[in-house]
């Protein structure tokens, strides 16, 4: 199995990054962890804060990977491209979100993205990424 997770804009300072909502630990830091729990699995990682980019990665993987996990960011809410992106490609998605997004600020109660993907992961904490993990093994 070949799982791809994306993180889009402001992930890459997780650790760093509002600690109380995000935690303490480094994206880099879980996802070794995730590569030791889940040895039988080809995980891979790619991060960017361009919209443009993260268009591009999911037409590259979109035909040929089992899943993608990912967390846009904040263009979750705004963009209508990366939702065209998902509807265009035939590797599932699933959507997540480290915070529960529902239960800050009224702009991110919407996603563009959630109707095009297979599944919603909210406000489960950086484990949320385990748990998309967790739902392409029992597909």
């Amino acid at each position: 199995m070949k799982l791809l997770i994306i993180n889009g804009p402001n992930l890459n300072l997780l650790g760093k990054r509002e600690p109380e909502i995000y935690g303490s630990l480094t994206f880099e830091q879980y996802f070794d962890e995730l590569k030791i729990k889940y040895p039988i699995i080809d995980l891979e990682y790619f991060q960017s804060n361009i919209e443009g980019e993260l268009i591009n990665k999911l037409h590259e993987v979109g035909f040929l990977y089992d899943g993608i996990i990912l967390n846009a960011g904040a263009y979750t809410h705004t963009s209508i491209a990366i939702a065209d992106a998902i509807a265009a490609i035939k590797t599932p998605v699933i959507e997540v979100h480290i915070s529960n997004v529902h239960a800050r600020e009224e702009f991110r109660h919407h996603s563009y993205l959630s109707k095009n993907c297979a599944g919603i992961i909210v406000g489960f904490g950086i484990d949320g990424y385990r748990l998309a993990v967790e739902s392409f093994l029992k597909a």
